[in-house]
């Protein structure tokens, strides 16, 4: 839990949530601030698995999982280039469009060359190709000038067509898709709306017709299954109503879902009738190393 990335306190949060949870279905819980020093942690805990509740870099991106290949330490979630794949949110589109599921146009861009002019017509939104939570997240309107990024962007960003309409958003568990959530804010998704008590309002299961509740489940099952991802994966995705089956497209695949008391997939899964406690602990039941 924890680590260096910025979504350090969604981290902790995550974590604090998951020990207790885990705890409460009899199992023993060390919890590990993720610093320089996790190596010597991990050898000295000598856990039978580790439960991965990093967000961000180094947690979700393949890194620690390389690192608990190495050890041979099963852990939860997905594996090294899964996790990998899935962070670097422009390869994530092109495994969807490789497997037939519906993005949008998008591209990777220098930074002066976003602040120089359009690089895509707007509205479009401009991002960090590697990070989540939506951190780092302009959007460009149409009669907006380029946008000047703060100093904390990336040399590199991805330039993404806005997709307008809800926001929706379906859980995988192994071979399992929940329920859909229909996501309502006042504004943009970002990083206050779905951390902060009240920021966001979660109607689950949503109040949409069958036919896109069923796509999301089976967009959510492919895209699971193209990224290479293993126990629980969280897809998002963007639906414009008024166009039907044709307005839905694909954002991205969090292979580390939150889990602090506003977050999405344990909503899902009670849901579901799987309790939290239940849910983490089938996460632990399910962690592996890639053979």
């Amino acid at each position: 839990m924890g680590g260096p990335s910025a979504e350090r306190e969604v981290s902790l949060s995550s974590g604090r949530e998951c020990a207790a949870a885990l705890r409460g279905e009899g199992f023993e819980v060390i919890e590990i601030d993720a610093g320089a020093d996790l190596c010597a942690h991990l050898r000295d805990a000598a856990p039978d698995v580790v439960f991965n509740a990093l967000h961000g870099r180094y947690g979700e991106d393949g890194c620690v999982q390389g690192l608990l290949e190495w050890l041979r330490i099963p852990y939860t979630h997905s594996g090294v280039l899964a996790s990998a794949l899935a962070m670097d949110k422009e390869k994530t589109k092109e495994v969807y469009r490789a497997a037939g599921l519906p993005v949008v146009e998008s591209r990777l861009a220098r930074r002066e060359e976003v602040e120089a002019g359009h690089v895509l017509a707007p509205p479009y939104v401009v991002k960090p190709y590697n990070e989540g939570s939506s951190v780092g997240v302009y959007i460009v309107r149409e009669g907006s000038n380029a946008p000047r990024l703060s100093a904390e962007m990336p040399a590199v960003v991805m330039v993404e067509a806005y997709a307008p309409g809800r926001e929706l958003t379906c859980t995988v568990m192994g071979d399992r898709a929940f329920c859909v959530t229909d996501i309502l804010t006042d504004g943009w998704y970002d990083y206050d709306a779905k951390y902060k008590a009240g920021g966001s309002r979660h109607v689950c299961p949503a109040e949409i017709p069958d036919e896109i509740a069923a796509a999301c489940r089976d967009y959510a099952l492919r895209a699971h299954a193209a990224l290479g991802c293993r126990g629980v994966s969280r897809t998002d995705f963007r639906w414009d109503e008024g166009r039907g089956l044709d307005g839905l497209i694909l954002l991205e695949t969090n292979t580390q879902p939150g889990m602090t008391p506003t977050s999405l997939s344990p909503e899902q899964a009670r849901a579901e009738g799987i309790t939290f406690g239940r849910f983490v602990a089938w996460m632990v039941e399910d962690a592996s190393c890639d053979r």
